[in-house]
């Protein structure tokens, strides 16, 4: 190809906003007249490029619309800290069938047994299955909502809210919420009954979220909705922050008695 032709192909490929096949359309030009490919496998294979490209980035914009706090997945998390954790079970919902049958899922467990990092990984698993997802803590879903009602902007927020197919909650019960915070993320929870999937987790066992919203009333009828279809998960044990702590405590305790040992 002429270098006119060329820099004009680069233009139009630029125009139609084709990055990777203008990256890569000249050496793999080379590659098919090497390997005597047609017309049609050359464009196919420069297609293709295009294709995953555009599907890789639509994955990393899915994840950050998420906003998740850090991004872990399952190969980093150490199952056999936490033995009543069924871990077929847990990988088996990522491959997000839960989601699409508008199921939920809730971990319960004592702090610092890995539940926002299940709740991560499950997140990003849904990301790559291209569902949209978002991630808050409970406290900051609260704040939003409280704020956007001040504002006045209540119903842009829960359409915003409404249009993920996941939506995270994390670490519901670590802090009290007003009368109106409880009552505005009750809202929030029953409208995605049946409709959209919640991913919460908790240090409070469901018998404690009287505390959370504030009376028997509202805390029964969001958990005969949040549980009706619903995969419950208790990850109680050791915490993994506190676990991880005493290995370096003791690990420079070590290299204390090493050092007086040389002395």
């Amino acid at each position: 190809m002429s270098e006119p032709s060329t820099l004009l192909l680069k233009t139009n490929l630029k125009q139609l906003r084709l990055p990777t096949m203008n990256a890569e359309f000249e050496k793999l030009g080379r590659d098919a007249a090497a390997a005597n490919e047609d017309y049609a496998q050359y464009l196919l294979r420069l297609t293709e490029l295009e294709v995953a490209a555009r599907a890789g980035n639509a994955v990393q914009a899915r994840i950050r619309a998420a906003d998740f706090p850090v991004q872990k997945d399952f190969d980093t998390f150490d199952f056999t800290a936490v033995p009543a954790l069924n871990k077929p079970k847990i990988l088996e919902l990522a491959r997000g069938e839960w989601i699409d049958q508008r199921a939920n899922v809730c971990l319960i467990g004592s702090p610092g047994t890995g539940k926002t990092h299940c709740a991560v990984a499950l997140g990003l698993a849904a990301c790559r299955l291209g569902k949209r997802v978002r991630f808050f803590t409970a406290a900051s879903l609260v704040t939003r909502l409280e704020e956007a009602q001040k504002q006045y902007h209540l119903d842009r927020v829960l359409a915003q809210l409404d249009r993920t197919d996941l939506l995270i909650c994390d670490e519901l019960g670590y802090l009290s919420f007003s009368r109106v915070g409880a009552e505005l993320l009750f809202q929030v929870f029953a409208d995605r009954y049946e409709r959209r999937s919640l991913l919460i987790t908790s240090n409070l066992a469901f018998s404690d979220w009287g505390q959370v919203f504030q009376g028997e009333r509202m805390t029964a009828a969001l958990l005969d909705r949040l549980t009706h279809r619903c995969h419950i998960f208790e990850m109680n044990g050791e915490s993994f922050r506190f676990r991880e702590s005493m290995k370096t405590k003791r690990s420079r305790k070590g290299d204390g008695k090493a050092d007086s040992d040389k002395s």
